[in-house]
């Protein structure tokens, strides 16, 4: 066997076996390089006869045209095979489902969907929606409300005081949504129709209760406004938020500082089985305080009792929220598990309309 025979089957060989790319460039180096061998054979022809090198010439020339084809062809399949193992490792199963997009994922508090159904049925009898601050004076939390100085009433609510301010003065974290009412009358002319959702704090914690929940109060002021009205609208309201065509209410007497008379009222249930349900049976299930504004209350806000009458009335927001959607326990709505929330949550763009249907 010649030398170029020789060099020719040891460069094939070398070729053959590279594992990757770079192994093969390495081959590439030691045969076509600068000094590799077949390079090194390139250099003798310049000391050979001119009949040597016609031999000579031809048959190295070839050799380098062969290895460098064979090269090529090398690198050609180890480029497949890179690609190949490469999409082997990073293959997609199509069969899996597919991720969700935030939109989809996220979800509404239930909180935030019962006020928006509260907002929706309100909305559509004329109501418009008041906020106020969560820290009240002393002022418009107890004493505006008919709740004098010392008077026992004051002790119903479990308050939160803050520390005193520089000229002794204690502010409150409002223990009802009430405060909001007086400063609506202090600044608007009846005919008044609002509906007051907000957060409340009262040093309570257990299963149904907590120190932050959520309440909703109304109020309706108008020269005319009469008891029948403050029937009415909470009957019209119990159906619409509890989707029941029929539903029996009791008004009971009760006792409330701020209203004259006080009215605790009472929804028609049937608790036998396993759950409440509404508009049926013989069993009756609390669910909000209500009454006539009281007129040393419109007296405070600078209304004349002789002239204007009203009606409010207050209700649970977490308290209803649960009733309606079966939630056992208070707690849960405050401890930020996604789990809950998924399983209690709604989708963000199904809003609650009256004509689509709240809870849908």
């Amino acid at each position: 066997m010649s030398e170029i025979e020789t060099l020719e089957q040891e460069a094939l060989t070398a070729i053959d076996g590279a594992a990757d790319e770079a192994a093969l460039e390495e081959v590439r180096v030691e045969t076509l390089g600068k000094k590799g061998t077949i390079s090194a054979q390139m250099k003798t022809l310049g000391q050979m006869s001119d009949e040597e090198r016609k031999v000579a010439g031809p048959a190295l020339n070839g050799l380098k045209a062969r290895v460098n084809d064979a090269i090529t062809a090398r690198r050609d399949v180890l480029k497949r095979e890179a690609l190949n193992a490469r999409l082997a490792s990073e293959t997609v199963d199509v069969t899996l489902p597919g991720r969700a997009d935030p939109l989809s994922k996220g979800r509404i508090h239930p909180i935030s969907q019962v006020m928006d159904e509260i907002t929706a049925i309100f909305a559509d009898m004329g109501f418009t929606v008041a906020e106020g601050p969560d820290i009240e004076t002393d002022y418009y939390n107890f004493t505006a409300l008919n709740f004098p100085e010392g008077h026992p009433a004051r002790e119903m609510h479990d308050t939160f005081f803050l520390q005193p301010d520089a000229d002794g003065t204690r502010k409150v974290l409002r223990t009802h949504t009430s405060p909001v009412q007086i400063r609506t009358m202090e600044v608007q002319e009846p005919p008044i129709r609002i509906v007051i959702p907000g957060k409340t704090y009262r040093q309570d914690s257990d299963a149904t209760h907590s120190a932050m929940f959520h309440q909703l109060e109304g109020l309706v002021i108008d020269k005319s406004t009469n008891i029948a009205n403050l029937k009415w609208t909470l009957l019209e309201f119990c159906k619409a938020f509890f989707e029941v065509d029929a539903l029996d209410m009791r008004f009971r007497p009760s006792f409330f500082p701020f209203t004259e008379p006080s009215l605790e009222v009472d929804i028609q249930c049937d608790r036998s089985g396993g759950e409440v349900k509404l508009g049926e049976g013989s069993d009756w299930m609390e669910i909000l305080g209500s009454g006539m504004v009281h007129p040393n209350v419109l007296r405070n806000c600078g209304l004349d009792p002789d002239v204007y009458q009203g009606f409010a009335w207050g209700i649970g927001i977490d308290r209803i929220a649960m009733l309606k959607y079966g939630m056992p326990d208070l707690r849960p709505f405050f401890e930020a598990d996604q789990r809950w929330i998924d399983q209690y949550g709604f989708r963000p763009l199904d809003m609650p309309t009256l004509l689509g249907g709240l809870s849908q």
